[in-house]
């Protein structure tokens, strides 16, 4: 009895495993890379400015001197509120080793959002008016990032069934419908690749000052595709 019922689960595997293979459906798996390289339109500045004196009440007067200049610039240059914010302020006390005796050093960072590059000169010579005495950084940025990678995401689907068509074409295969796609793109910040595109500002006699190089901002997307095979 136990000998035959082996022999009926046995049997069953082996139809089961028949009509699975029967099931599959032929298919190809491939990866797709998309990219898109664009001109910057926008500019992210970080500025900073640092007094020091003997008293903390001074230093901290200073600092928020500046501060008041940097924003009424700002207003008046047409920059909206909600373009600029400050993003570190510091107030401590020093000590001098060789001179033997402390001071207070205070410090303030703001992060402004430049959606008009042609006024970068005017800004930046603007702050440097106000008090503004060190430039942390500029990051270039696109308004228009999400279009961007969204033509990304659709040419790395269409690089993928491509590569795909490419390979049964030769097996006198159709590429069929996707049976699954998987993102393996990264979060990321598009890295800026420098090349051409200089702002330009004037001089004495007319001529003309390269100021900034914005280059170009390029956006990788990458998908795993599966495709059905007809």
């Amino acid at each position: 009895m136990k000998k035959t019922f082996l022999i009926i689960a046995a049997f069953f595997a082996i139809a089961v495993q028949a009509q699975e293979q029967k099931n599959q459906v032929p298919q190809i798996s491939v990866t797709g890379e998309g990219k898109v390289k664009i001109v910057p339109d926008q500019a992210v500045v970080t500025v900073g400015f640092q007094n020091s004196g003997k008293d903390a009440k001074e230093v901290k007067t200073l600092n928020d001197e500046v501060v008041d200049k940097v924003i009424k610039f700002l207003k008046k240059s047409g920059i909206p509120a909600t373009d600029y914010k400050t993003s570190n302020v510091s107030l401590y006390k020093g000590y001098d080793y060789e001179k033997k005796k402390s001071n207070f050093q205070a410090s303030q960072t703001l992060i402004i959002t430049l959606k008009d590059l042609s006024k970068y000169d005017e800004i930046m010579m603007g702050l440097n008016d106000a008090g503004v005495n060190s430039i942390n950084g500029v990051e270039f940025k696109s308004s228009k990032i999400d279009d961007y990678e969204r033509d990304a995401r659709k040419k790395a689907i269409q690089n993928a069934k491509q590569k795909a068509q490419d390979y049964v074409s030769v097996l006198g295969q159709k590429v069929g419908k996707a049976l699954l796609i998987t993102d393996n793109s990264q979060s990321y910040i598009p890295q800026p690749m420098y090349k051409g595109n200089v702002m330009a500002m004037a001089v004495d006699g007319g001529a003309q000052r390269e100021t900034l190089a914005v280059g170009e901002l390029e956006i990788n997307t990458n998908v795993s595709v599966t495709f059905a095979l007809e």
